[in-house]
């Protein structure tokens, strides 16, 4: 059977509201966390020591009641369209987490564990002066259920994942300045779907949750406002080569 690779261009909540209900096995998704004011704030060199710094991007410096709000919604509209066991990974400063695990229990959805996504190579900014910053937070969420697909095979995972920052090689045809490396998302997607689920990705960036889910046999759903990027994710999911056969279509749903 064919897999479905939708990718759609809009706003994640607008969208979001025309997906069926219980249609998705899997979301994979690293959103905005509202860390750009803060950043900014802080008086750090960041910009000029890492390209495409996501505190000059304008997408992650809302207002925090707008980006609670803006979460709470999307927590919503993601209980609504999961599947029963039915998972979420989401990506997020460990600042919010606390945040974040109450809107989505607000939305009906059970909390499994929180993890960490540990950078062997990070960047060593200011490291005479304090810590470097070499881990990113990750949670992990069941919905309608406490218990979704783990495809551990009888084996120990821990809570924490590992790996360099995302080589060049998966940025030839552009990046994204928070983008993850397609080896941790194949890790997620590998353990909380099957071969012929629907993963998503609401905030899909360059597309690398797309990426991985067509190499893994997976339907995707993709959706990003930003037209560069989206342009970047159609480009590297396109390039992939996989032995099933994959209907690709394009939305502009702006």
């Amino acid at each position: 059977m064919d897999n479905d690779m939708i990718l759609i261009k809009g706003n994640c909540i607008e969208i979001m509201k025309n997906i069926k209900d219980n249609s998705v096995d899997l979301i994979v998704t690293d959103p905005p966390y509202n860390l750009g004011n803060f950043m900014r704030g802080r008086a750090t060199n960041l910009k000029q020591m890492r390209d495409n710094f996501f505190g000059s991007a304008g997408w992650d410096d809302l207002d925090y009641i707008d980006w609670a709000n803006h979460m709470d919604l999307f927590f919503e509209e993601s209980q609504r369209i999961l599947k029963m066991n039915g998972s979420m990974i989401m990506f997020m400063s460990l600042i919010k987490i606390e945040t974040i695990i109450s809107l989505a229990e607000k939305n009906g959805f059970y909390y499994k564990t929180t993890g960490v996504w540990h950078k062997t190579n990070p960047m060593p900014r200011n490291m005479n002066l304090h810590f470097i910053n070499s881990i990113e937070g990750w949670v992990y969420f069941t919905s309608k259920t406490r218990t979704g697909t783990f495809n551990n095979e009888l084996l120990a995972i821990h809570d924490f994942v590992e790996s360099s920052v995302t080589p060049k090689s998966e940025k030839k045809y552009g990046g994204h300045p928070t983008q993850k490396p397609e080896v941790i998302i194949q890790r997620f997607v590998e353990l909380l779907s099957n071969p012929g689920d629907v993963v998503m990705d609401p905030f899909m960036g360059s597309g690398t949750t797309g990426v991985v889910s067509k190499r893994c046999g997976r339907s995707f759903y993709g959706i990003e406002l930003q037209d560069d990027y989206f342009d970047i994710a159609l480009k590297r999911i396109a390039d992939v080569n996989s032995n099933a056969s994959y209907n690709l279509e394009i939305i502009n749903g702006a």
